[in-house]
């Protein structure tokens, strides 16, 4: 039993790590950066304001194409640098007409639709900016949102920002929007401290921007375009930086399904990352870039579910050979608490499918379909089974 104990220990580390010890090391680690006077914001270049390109890559987005475009003209940076570039290939529901109606806006459209990632690369390759800033349709920015992003550019060290993406909170809130948010609060607080001791660990899709030149064509069966984009610049030598106080807000998913299917993809997207981004995993060459990438990412996209599973199971064990010697010891106590946990998981799953929202609840369900989406996000992978045309997941 004292191998089964090493084993089970190992396995609750990696999960300990992935969700929490990761982010306390980073907290010690930033900590002693900020007593040595270590991590002054870069301040060359004041009056730096580039020409951008706000580009929006769309499908089928006709409700909200009026709502962001009204938002994108009201951002807080010079209109006569701002050039808005929407793709909309393979729209078939008006987006492209309503977009026509506002002639500051160029409109690139083919009746094929190939997939987000091909739009993109094919409108890419006709912009001019020195920068561009990618949003997607349904999310409305801060006023500030351009200026802060652009302003980190400064640096000539930074390749890519990443914004924020948050959840906007509805009166009758949802578990998947509760977790959600929660979640996000907490990914935030993780870049603020990522992008302080080194770089952010990959993009955030709803708002990002990049040094065109150093954009290169994604491959168009790419699942998570921003994830790979960004950190094949940082792969470059440049750093993905983050400022949260430039957001890009949306709804939560409108239910238990709706964000499943959401996380599903994204896991799928997450081991097609690994496969795709396998160099980064050598620490040796990319150092810190690859500390931060293997204990923010891929601990959470591939060891760290399968070892909630296997603490489970190794628990069970161990708590059936105390009972065997007749106590009632500590595995005894974890076991209990692992019950209680999924317990708490399935039914906060069970009363949300009935809308019936228990708060408490709210934190171990969405936990629960965090992880469960990994495993059916993986054999989606293997099985070749998830799109690159994204099925949007209906909000709140």
């Amino acid at each position: 039993m004292e191998l089964l104990a090493i084993i089970f220990w190992a396995f609750v580390f990696i999960v300990f790590y992935a969700y929490i010890g990761y982010g306390m090391l980073l907290f010690l680690i930033i900590s002693l950066r900020r007593l040595f006077g270590h991590g002054k914001p870069y301040s060359e270049n004041q009056d730096y304001q580039p020409e951008i390109t706000l580009l929006v890559a769309a499908y089928n987005e006709r409700d909200y194409v009026v709502r962001k475009v009204e938002n994108s003209l009201t951002l807080n940076y010079p209109g006569d640098k701002v050039k808005m570039v929407w793709v909309t290939d393979g729209s078939d529901d008006g987006t492209p007409e309503i977009l026509a109606q506002f002639p500051d806006i160029t409109v690139l459209h083919q009746p094929e639709r190939r997939g987000k990632i091909a739009a993109m690369n094919r409108a890419v390759k006709l912009v001019k900016t020195p920068i561009i800033v990618f949003s997607d349709a349904n999310t409305v920015l801060g006023k500030d949102s351009l200026k802060l992003i652009v302003d980190m550019f400064r640096n000539p060290k930074v390749g890519c920002v990443s914004g924020e993406k948050r959840i906007q909170q509805q009166a009758a809130e949802t578990a998947a929007g509760a977790g959600e948010g929660i979640y996000w609060k907490y990914e935030s607080t993780l870049k603020k401290w990522d992008a302080e001791w080194y770089s952010v660990v990959g993009a955030a899709g709803e708002l990002f921007a990049v040094r065109s030149e150093l954009y290169q064509d994604v491959e168009p069966d790419t699942i998570l375009d921003d994830f790979v984009i960004s950190l094949r610049i940082a792969m470059k030598g440049y750093t993905i930086n983050y400022n949260p106080e430039a957001y890009a807000s949306e709804t939560a998913s409108a239910s238990v399904k709706e964000e499943l299917k959401r996380k599903i993809r994204i896991s799928a997207g997450g081991i097609q990352s690994i496969v795709r981004l396998r160099k980064l995993l050598n620490i040796f060459k990319y150092g810190r870039l690859s500390f931060q990438y293997i204990s923010h990412r891929v601990l959470r996209w591939s060891l760290a579910p399968l070892s909630l599973l296997f603490v489970l199971i190794l628990n069970f064990f161990l708590f059936l050979s105390e009972m065997q010697n007749g106590e009632t010891g500590f595995y005894s106590a974890l076991m209990a608490g692992q019950v209680l946990f999924y317990s708490c998981s399935i039914l906060g799953w069970i009363l949300e499918n009935r809308q019936i929202r228990v708060k408490l609840l709210f934190v171990p369900y969405y936990f629960l379909i965090m992880n469960y989406s990994v495993y059916l996000g993986f054999y989606r992978y293997i099985r070749n089974k998830q799109s690159v045309n994204w099925e949007r997941a209906k909000r709140a």
